[in-house]
């Protein structure tokens, strides 16, 4: 019997060594929806199963401009062998301008410049190749606080990182 337990206690421990994550990730994480399109996405692993993920945004067209700073806790759960799947909230911050005739959305119709401030959700799914590239697919929902149009967004994103 203490020889099953023995058994037992190297295959837990042996799992739990194998769901560590990388210390950090870098890349981009592509969005649609009305989210800030391409971002520059960086994970840092605060504990086996917590990370932080960072993504700064920039978009720009004509008359419009904006920025901004996401940050995302995100639990992270092993599935099987290069999966996991990851859920969290955090917020985002920035800073937007335009101009032009915008009379839909300012009071004197001629642009503006203002901050947005928002909270957020997130969930998603990755896999983790074994030459270290991360490739990831995750649902952000936010609650605009402080913004400039809608007070609900969305968007859904592929991901793509290097794991180091």
């Amino acid at each position: 019997m203490r020889r099953l337990y023995f058994v037992l206690g190297l295959v837990l421990a042996a799992n739990l060594v194998n769901a560590q994550m990388a210390d950090n990730a870098i890349g981009l994480r592509l969005a649609g929806g009305n989210g800030f399109g391409t971002e520059i996405s960086f994970q840092h692993a605060l504990t086996d199963l917590n990370r932080l993920e960072l993504d700064l945004g920039m978009f720009s067209r004509t008359n419009y401009s904006a920025w901004s700073l996401a940050g995302i806790y995100q639990w992270v759960w092993k599935i099987d062998d290069g999966f996991d799947w990851f859920a969290g909230f955090g917020g985002r911050i920035g800073s937007y301008s335009w101009s032009g005739d915008y009379s839909n959305q300012f009071p004197n119709g001629t642009g503006g410049s203002g901050i947005l401030l928002a909270a957020a959700g997130n969930v998603g799914l990755e896999y983790t190749f074994p030459m270290r590239i991360q490739l990831g697919l995750d649902y952000r929902p936010e609650i605009k606080i402080i913004n400039h149009g809608d007070a609900f967004g969305n968007n859904i994103a592929l991901s793509v990182r290097y794991r180091f």
